[in-house]
């Protein structure tokens, strides 16, 4: 391992932010041997983002298996994200073929618990200093490259030095602000409000998803008996539930197809959300920054995938900059190669999302895949693969695959099987 003092620096890496991404990226760092500072403008270890979807796709399992978090997880109550999606044509409901291989999965849990696990795993690694209470407030940048940070602490302003600084701070991280990095917004044509109920039984005790066209909303049982209920209605509601929000959601939640019985629930939080939530893609480097997590790419939530890029794109970065930070070896051409794979791994995903985001209904590749997925369950399992993030949108609308959609739906002409949804369209 390169001794950071021996070139000036404090450490090989600093990294703002110890929420899922700059935790499991200082994690990945240090075992690969670089010496790493983790900073966290809040001071509490048990601190956690309240505004999520809490699931963790399918596509994350690797990382959390990596991370040696699969076991906690399990102990602490962690739920097996199945789940089923209502359309206009039914329910897709995907199901492991027979005598095939169980579906991949990863775990719907509460940021209250999965945050300060992941942390504590950073905290507890060798290699890892876990600086609470620091607040990055700039950068600290020589002949083009950014070769540090300063933050604010308890004990005042501080600069640390490193050969690289990662942005893990969210969607409006300070880090890329600072860096002036380039990227674009999305709009959201829709807004969001969730809640965590108890007792509220959903069939099959595994996730739902309504796709309303424009409308959406979804139900994922957590840890601890926790359902999270939440609603992501086009902003032509927005007036309804600004004037009364609590009788807004539960009514729209109540004309859901099989609604969740959510009269006979107990609430156990307040209903909070947020009325405008745009998507941003930024550029992922620059000489000696990287981004990772929604510091990078905020997708639309009504996905659920930011946990799960998050964990991936600290692997994708710790796997493409080790070497080069431990080794002595080119680190701009290694921030190259993480940039081409986030580009490459989750471009065409947002450019769906973006589309979608714009509260349109499905277009007519969508109703194709959508209603074939709700009648032919070799379907079903290939949609859950994309709503996963196991394969690319290209993967999802291979030939054969759309192929297999026009028979299925050729087969099934005729009157749609579900009864129209609020404020849907006919099938």
């Amino acid at each position: 391992m390169t001794d950071p003092q021996s070139t000036g620096q404090d450490y090989d890496v600093v990294i703002s932010g110890a929420g899922l991404a700059g935790s499991a990226a200082a994690i990945l760092l240090a075992r690969r041997g670089a010496r790493v500072a983790l900073l966290e403008r809040r001071s509490d270890p048990a601190a956690y983002k309240s505004l999520c979807t809490h699931s963790l796709t399918a596509n994350a399992y690797p990382v959390l298996a990596e991370l040696g978090l699969v076991p906690a997880l399990e102990e602490a109550g962690a739920v097996r994200n199945e789940a089923r999606w209502y359309t206009r044509w039914g329910w897709i409901e995907p199901r492991a073929a027979p005598g095939g291989p169980a579906l991949p999965y990863a775990y719907n849990v509460r940021r209250s618990v999965l945050d300060p696990m992941i942390r504590s795993r950073a905290a507890g690694t060798p290699g890892v200093d876990l600086l609470l209470g620091h607040q990055v407030s700039g950068l600290v940048r020589e002949a083009g490259r950014t070769v540090g940070v300063r933050a604010s602490t308890p004990e005042g302003e501080r600069e640390i030095r490193a050969r690289l600084v990662v942005g893990a701070d969210g969607k409006e991280s300070a880090v890329a602000k600072s860096a002036r990095v380039g990227g674009r917004q999305y709009e959201n044509g829709r807004f969001g409000y969730l809640a965590h109920f108890r007792n509220l039984p959903l069939p099959g005790g595994i996730g739902q998803t309504w796709f309303l066209e424009p409308d959406m909303a979804y139900a994922f049982p957590n840890d601890d008996g926790v359902t999270v209920l939440a609603v992501l209605p086009d902003k032509k509601r927005l007036p309804a539930f600004r004037e009364d929000l609590e009788s807004s959601f539960l009514a729209f939640v109540r004309a859901l197809p099989e609604a969740p019985p959510v009269d006979s629930a107990e609430r156990v939080s307040k209903i909070t959300g947020t009325v405008n939530y745009p998507l941003h893609s930024r550029v992922p480097t620059a000489p000696g920054l990287a981004l990772i997590g929604d510091a990078a790419l905020t997708g639309d939530p009504l996905w659920g995938v930011g946990c799960g890029w998050a964990l991936q794109s600290a692997r994708w970065l710790a796997e493409a900059v080790a070497p080069a930070l431990t080794g002595g070896g080119d680190l701009d051409r290694s921030l190259a190669r993480y940039a081409r794979r986030h580009r490459r791994r989750l471009g065409g995903h947002q450019k769906l999302a973006a589309d979608f985001a714009t509260s349109r209904p499905f277009n007519p590749v969508e109703r194709l895949m959508f209603s074939a997925a709700a009648r032919d369950e070799a379907l079903a399992r290939h949609m859950y693969l994309f709503a996963s993030r196991l394969i690319g949108p290209l993967r999802f609308l291979n030939p054969v695959a759309v192929a297999k959609a026009s028979r299925v739906n050729l087969r099934h002409r005729g009157p749609a099987r579900a009864r129209r949804a609020p404020g849907g369209t006919a099938a």
